[in-house]
């Protein structure tokens, strides 16, 4: 893996968890970014032993935007250049549309949009500014960016992650004269936090609907995206890569 540090928003569990863990067993050094975690430093010195490799967490409101490209300078200070980044941290919010209030969309919109776009935009920027080139972004969003899912009433959620995996094809286009790539990741049914409290019967009729008939490990996750941080997708750039064990065919 060319690449020598990597940055993860929300990267202290879940899917976010799993793509560190991935990173710094490719031999990256690993920067955690988190909100209010309580035990992203453990994660952090968790995978820094596991791996032997240089692993830190960092608390930031990715919502910020100036906070956020504080702690990106802070970084860089601190472990080295960054050369890859995935904009993981997200949120839902699951309610009928008719109760949505505007304190809904603010809530998903400026973490799941605008946390992921200040994300980008701080990497993009420190990569500009020193003549970086070949800089990976790799945005998380979801299968829910193409389809409403069956059952669960999250429209903002949904409207979130279409306008993520939207910005990236801009962003590439845009960024593409500096030689930075940006593409996103858009995850099926994974057995996350997140999930696990959702009904079970449920989930069963969730897997049912999926050709594979289950839930995927956060772990499958890291596949594609250690190659889109990787030079073997030097050439990739604006795509959205499905993982979610065939639930699109249908």
């Amino acid at each position: 893996m060319p690449y020598n540090l990597d940055l993860i928003t929300g990267g202290n569990r879940g899917i976010g968890l799993a793509l560190s863990k991935a990173c710094a067993e490719a031999g990256a050094a690993v920067a955690i970014i988190y909100n209010s975690a309580k035990d992203a430093d453990d994660r952090a010195a968790e995978i820094a032993k596991q791996f032997k490799v240089n692993c830190k967490a960092y608390q930031c409101n990715v919502g910020q935007q100036d906070k956020v490209k504080e702690v990106f300078k802070k970084i860089t200070s601190e472990l080295g250049n960054i050369t890859g980044v995935v904009a993981n941290a997200g949120v839902a919010v699951v309610k009928p549309a008719l109760k949505y209030q505007k304190e809904d969309f603010s809530k998903i919109y400026d973490v799941n949009v605008f946390g992921v776009f200040n994300t980008a935009q701080a990497a993009a920027q420190l990569w500009v500014d020193s003549g970086f080139k070949g800089g990976s972004i790799v945005f998380n969003s979801s299968m829910s960016s193409q389809i409403c899912n069956r059952g669960l009433t999250q429209a903002f959620y949904n409207s979130s992650k279409a306008a993520v995996s939207n910005m990236a094809k801009c962003l590439a286009a845009e960024w593409a004269e500096h030689s930075i790539r940006v593409n996103v990741l858009s995850p099926g049914y994974v057995k996350t936090d997140q999930t696990s409290h959702m009904d079970p019967k449920f989930r069963e009729f969730q897997a049912d609907g999926v050709p594979l008939k289950r839930f995927a490990e956060p772990e499958e996750m890291a596949g594609i995206v250690i190659l889109l941080l990787s030079s073997r997708s030097s050439y990739m750039t604006g795509g959205e890569y499905f993982v979610d064990g065939g639930n699109l065919v249908w």
